[in-house]
């Protein structure tokens, strides 16, 4: 039989209402009390009800964590320390996988079923009016990843897509190449967008620039991609991969043409996903705090449950490049 509130109290020599106020958060109970009801729970083995504890204080502790590309392994880091985060400050996450969905009307009826307190987006693709749609529903919600903005309608934790797109076209232009191109995501997806503009925008306007578009962020599509544009012609002589899982289906394509990477063709990604550094791949990419974002979005997260009144607010975090071998080197000066 389940170990019940009944026995703990039985066991402590307390009232059942002393053990009720030992867990439950913010409520007054002596330390002599807690001390006794604790020693008597760690005995029996008994654990608090989550259920009894949404209903006494209206707070379910459960947070939406929406994403909404699986196919990414870059995702997969991020659903990892998200719900470790979530789980280190006594919260739970509730993973609503979009599978490719962009209306979030079923996402939203979904978590206001589950009486969420908050809800994260994780997703560098949906636009903001996607978050926009849980703040109108009345709950708490943080776009990780998301499309910045100097006026946010809701909170937003990430980079400057478009400045990272310069950054690409600075590294590549400062290694000698002209003949470049960019290879994106999705050409819908906010981040693509983003990203090809900055990377337009840092090239001198005699620079040709080609474009192209995986229909995912993922390993085939940007293999698929890459496929395609060597059977049209020869390749550019560097590309920029609006994402590290699209450059690595990329090597995979060019090592099948039997072109060498960097002696044949350079590419640079984005992201700096755990994979990008194995040495099969060493893939040269820019790097996004992954880590200080996802803790900065559940902060925000937190926050915003405690204060849901709080104004919008959008943290930005700086890249950089990380050099690895599938650029050619900086000439030497």
């Amino acid at each position: 039989m389940p170990i019940t509130l009944k026995d703990v109290a039985l066991r402590a020599g307390v009232s059942r209402s002393a053990v009720s106020r030992t867990f439950t958060e913010g409520a007054s109970v002596s330390p002599k009390t807690r001390a006794k009801v604790e020693r008597a729970a760690a005995d029996l083995g008994y654990a608090p009800s989550a259920l009894a504890s949404a209903l006494s204080t209206g707070r379910t502790k459960l947070i939406g964590l929406v994403v909404s590309n699986f196919h990414n392994p870059f995702f997969l880091e991020v659903f990892d320390r998200f719900t470790r985060g979530l789980q280190e400050r006594g919260l739970r996450p509730l993973l609503v996988n979009l599978s490719g969905e962009t209306d979030p009307e079923a996402s939203v009826r979904m978590l206001r079923q589950y009486s969420v307190d908050g809800v994260i987006v994780a997703s560098s693709t949906l636009p903001p009016s996607f978050a926009g749609a849980f703040r109108a529903a009345g709950l708490p919600v943080v776009h990780s990843f998301g499309r910045w903005t100097d006026r946010p309608e809701t909170h937003v934790v990430g980079i400057d897509n478009v400045d990272s797109g310069r950054m690409a076209a600075r590294t590549l232009l400062d290694r000698g190449y002209r003949k470049i191109a960019f290879l994106g995501g999705p050409e819908s997806a906010t981040s693509t967008q983003d990203r090809m503009a900055g990377f337009r925008m840092a090239l001198p306007v005699d620079t040709p620039l080609s474009t192209s578009f995986a229909l995912t962020y993922s390993f085939g599509a940007g293999r698929l991609e890459m496929q395609r544009l060597l059977a049209d012609g020869p390749p550019a002589e560097a590309y920029f991969c609006g994402d590290d899982v699209l450059s690595i289906g990329v090597l995979s394509a060019l090592s099948d043409a039997g072109l060498s990477v960097p002696g044949d063709v350079g590419v640079i990604g984005l992201n700096d996903m755990e994979m990008a550094g194995w040495e099969n791949i060493n893939l040269t990419t820019i790097r996004q705090p992954i880590a200080e974002i996802i803790d900065a979005s559940i902060e925000l997260a937190v926050l915003s449950v405690e204060d849901p009144d709080r104004l919008p607010e959008a943290r930005l975090f700086p890249c950089r490049v990380t050099e690895r071998g599938t650029l050619r080197p900086l000439p030497r000066r």
